[in-house]
């Protein structure tokens, strides 16, 4: 026999009393109508404010970030922090937000249409970072060779010229 489903679990049909209760359910907006009906967005929220700006500056600013904390983790693996020494693991970690600042920064330097300002790190590092190239120091200046066949040789020409112009 199975346990009784636990009290948070279940929903009450009674009505809603408190104003704490009233303010913490908002229907923020209504999207157009789909094949499956109406799309309608909730949140459940005791904080001041017109529910779209606490959905689009809140809400999903919190989702923004979340998804930033899971590329640092998995596309640049630095949950891998297996030294027994504390020293080592703090300068993988350093290693790694670093990268991560670099592959931000990348992706801010692309131009708003790119389809890099979007990219993934994973993306970016395949196609952008782990390029085979023939790397030639001048006096003046550095030249990049890359190979007949590299897809991106536009992009990543364009991304060049643009670091290239950043303040130091």
């Amino acid at each position: 026999m199975s346990p009784p489903p636990s009290k948070s679990l279940i929903w009450s049909h009674e009505p809603i009393t408190s104003p704490q209760e009233i303010a913490a359910i908002r229907n923020f907006h209504q999207l157009p109508d789909t094949i499956q009906g109406a799309d309608s967005r909730f949140i459940v929220t005791n904080l001041p404010g017109r529910p779209k700006a606490l959905y689009e500056k809140v809400y999903c600013a919190r989702g923004q970030a979340e998804n930033l904390i899971k590329a640092h983790k998995l596309h640049l693996a630095s949950g891998r922090t297996s030294c027994t020494k504390a020293t080592a693991n703090q300068f993988r970690l350093l290693i790694h937000t670093a990268a991560y600042w670099l592959m931000l920064t990348l992706r801010g330097v692309a131009p708003r249409t790119s389809f890099w300002r979007d990219a993934q790190f994973d993306t970016i590092r395949l196609c952008l970072i782990k390029v085979a190239g023939r790397v030639t120091e001048m006096v003046t200046r550095i030249r990049v060779a890359l190979p007949t066949a590299f897809p991106y040789q536009v992009g990543f020409a364009d991304l060049a010229g643009r670091i290239a112009k950043l303040p130091p």
